[in-house]
């Protein structure tokens, strides 16, 4: 019996190939072990899930664990706390490593760059622990850098940490802080892409700086951010847990309780893990949407989308 044309043909790339497809056999054997079948374990969110009987000897519960997160008391408040936070950071976050990968491609001076881009880069390799570590002490109402500021000025100490309407700026405004500068490199590495015969004759036109940067840098940059703006978007109800988690506090909880930290602590620290189940398969079918349909609108307006 003879190999399919097809199959054979395809046989023959891979022997040819066979360095390029060994160099990707353990990331693909990574995803499929670790993120593939790992998917099976969501069919819990519809069972009773018992540890004893196991996933699938638990009896099967239906959605009742998604109607009990719908019909709790905070399921709105939950939701505009997630939302808010990532649509806040999406805006402020976003356009940031745009901006800053826009100003690192006008200097000249080899030195200052560098420095630039070392004291903007380095917040990134910050722990989320330290990171909160940080905002917590100079927040601090006794100790706090900026408390200390205030106090020159007359103003009496105030707990940052502890208002709630400070919570998401100092959440999103802490991140762009530490991400923008890696965020940017992306950026900086498409600008290197552009043709220098564009601005040539950009340069013999007469072209100002600024009608430079708006007719050869942004319209460059704009691929690249329609499929970041696309990826973040569909991350939207993926709010990191760890930080958010670190800077709560009993005063800031009707800011600063969002979907993943409501999980962890009724979900797990309750031993409700098909609750859990529920709401991060909820979690993950609504940014599957938002992906889609972003993706869907970027492919009518231009010509970038994932696929």
């Amino acid at each position: 019996m003879q190999a399919a044309p097809g199959a054979s043909g395809a046989w023959r790339k891979v022997k040819r190939h066979w360095q390029l497809y060994l160099v990707i056999l353990l990331p693909v054997v990574y995803l499929i072990v670790f993120k593939y079948i790992p998917m099976a374990g969501i069919v819990i969110a519809f069972k009773d899930y018992n540890v004893i009987k196991g996933i699938w000897g638990s009896p099967w519960a239906g959605t009742r664990y998604f109607s009990q997160f719908f019909d709790s008391p905070n399921f709105w408040l939950y939701m505009k706390n997630t939302l808010g936070i990532s649509l806040y950071g999406l805006l402020i976050g976003f356009p940031a490593p745009i901006l800053l990968a826009l100003a690192l491609n006008e200097i000249r001076n080899g030195l200052f760059k560098k420095s630039v881009q070392l004291v903007t880069y380095a917040p990134y390799f910050i722990s989320t622990v330290i990171m909160v570590s940080i905002l917590i002490v100079t927040l601090s109402p006794n100790v706090g850098i900026i408390s200390k500021l205030f106090a020159l000025l007359g103003v009496e100490n105030t707990n940052f940490m502890g208002i709630p309407s400070l919570f998401k700026s100092i959440y999103v405004w802490s991140d762009a802080w530490q991400f923008t500068g890696y965020g940017a490199i992306i950026y900086i590495a498409a600008l290197a892409g552009v043709n220098p015969e564009l601005y040539e004759s950009a340069r013999v036109d007469g072209a100002s700086r600024f009608q430079k940067i708006l007719n050869i840098d942004i319209p460059s940059l704009i691929p690249v951010s329609v499929i970041l703006l696309i990826l973040n978007l569909g991350n939207v109800m993926k709010l990191g847990f760890e930080k958010i988690y670190l800077m709560q506090n009993p005063l800031n909880l009707s800011t600063s309780e969002v979907i993943s930290t409501y999980v962890y602590k009724v979900g797990l620290l309750g031993s409700s893990f098909s609750f859990s189940a529920a709401i991060g398969f909820f979690n993950s079918v609504i940014n599957l949407i938002l992906l889609v349909t972003v993706n869907y609108i970027a492919k009518k307006l231009s010509s970038t989308s994932l696929w």
